[in-house]
């Protein structure tokens, strides 16, 4: 999270101890930040599989040279193509 908008909660949550029953405007404003804080925080994405990488380059190659080709048979092509490629045995070890 943001620790900006991690500070803006804790002052917010600290502004409804302080106000008591009468901080429900406060209480749906540390809300909609803490949403807000939930939002900004992003995950970090795993590098590519090679079985990903390989699948990305074949599909491209059965693509261009199978233009009209349904995607899901190409797709079933390169899958059954990748169990006898040399990649994958490399990628076993």
């Amino acid at each position: 999270m943001d620790s900006g908008s991690i500070d803006e909660v804790i002052r917010l949550l600290q502004e409804i101890k302080d106000l008591g029953e009468s901080g429900k405007e406060t209480v749906a404003k540390a809300k909609s930040t803490a949403k807000k804080a939930k939002k900004v925080v992003k995950k970090v994405k795993r590098a590519p599989s090679a079985y990903n990488k390989y699948m990305k380059k074949k599909l491209a190659e059965l693509k261009k040279k199978h233009p009209r080709s349904n995607h899901q048979v190409l797709f079933k092509r390169a899958a059954k193509s990748w169990k006898r490629s040399p990649e994958r045995k490399r990628s076993m070890k």
